[in-house]
């Protein structure tokens, strides 16, 4: 059977909305994992399959673009599917459609197969054959390296929540990609919105640590690093670079 895009229709509810009565970004982010969850179920690959063989996948970037953001019970429709095989690593691509039919977001994510016992990347190819593509791409992005910030203009700081932690009791990915958007000044973030996130995963957060973001702000850029501080294994678990534009 040919693979085709996963596909849903998602009414914006008055609590998936921020201040602005936008969708807030770590919804649409939950909502994109959650699609590439029942996606991969689909392809008979869900995530009982992948544990079943001791193997699991980890989020290592995200790049979106953002036209703008839905608004509260505006209807949408959402596309996902696989685009693209690497060695070590699966492409999935994400496609938001606004009420009238026009592309709102667009979003491309890499995602590492690792074997869970050894935390080491494994072949694609090898261990999953039979993962299949669509070849299309909505950002034709290699997801190039985020440098790191020449100067600290911001620094917030704040411990990881229970909240923040998912069944593998790490950071959720997308609460990395919320902590990088709220790293800004909050006059600014009120008349702000996203247009371009790159993101890049580099290591795992815990329940309970310390995080710091520094962030260098250039007008409409603002680039992030998100740190753990004051323990004994203090480390860089992601960098941040986005592009804002005034609310529409």
């Amino acid at each position: 059977m040919s693979l085709t895009k996963y596909t849903r229709d998602y009414l914006v509810r008055s609590y998936e909305t921020d201040g602005n009565n936008n969708l807030r970004i770590v919804t649409l982010l939950n909502i994109f994992q959650d699609m590439a969850d029942k996606s991969a179920y689909e392809m008979g690959l869900g995530l009982d399959y992948v544990y079943a063989k001791g193997l699991g996948w980890v989020g290592s970037n995200y790049e979106m673009m953002i036209d703008r953001l839905p608004k509260m019970h505006e209807k949408v429709r959402i596309a996902s599917w696989p685009a693209a095989e690497k060695k070590v690593a699966a492409i999935r691509e994400f496609e938001v459609f606004g009420e009238d039919g026009k592309s709102i977001i667009r979003a491309s994510s890499k995602w590492v197969l690792l074997d869970v016992q050894k935390m080491r990347p494994v072949s694609l190819k090898d261990n999953l054959p039979e993962y299949q593509i669509i070849p299309e791409r909505v950002i034709d992005t290699e997801f190039p390296k985020i440098g790191e910030p020449e100067r600290v203009d911001l620094e917030t700081k704040f411990r990881v929540r229970f909240d923040d932690i998912d069944l593998n009791r790490h950071v959720n990915n997308a609460v990395y990609v919320l902590w990088a958007c709220e790293a800004v000044e909050p006059e600014f973030r009120l008349s702000h919105n996203p247009k371009h996130i790159e993101m890049s995963f580099k290591k795992e957060g815990h329940l309970g640590e310390k995080i710091l973001v520094k962030t260098q702000c250039d007008g409409k850029f603002t680039l992030c690093s998100i740190q753990t501080y004051g323990g004994e294994d203090n480390r860089e678990l992601a960098r941040a670079k986005i592009e804002w534009q005034p609310l529409k």
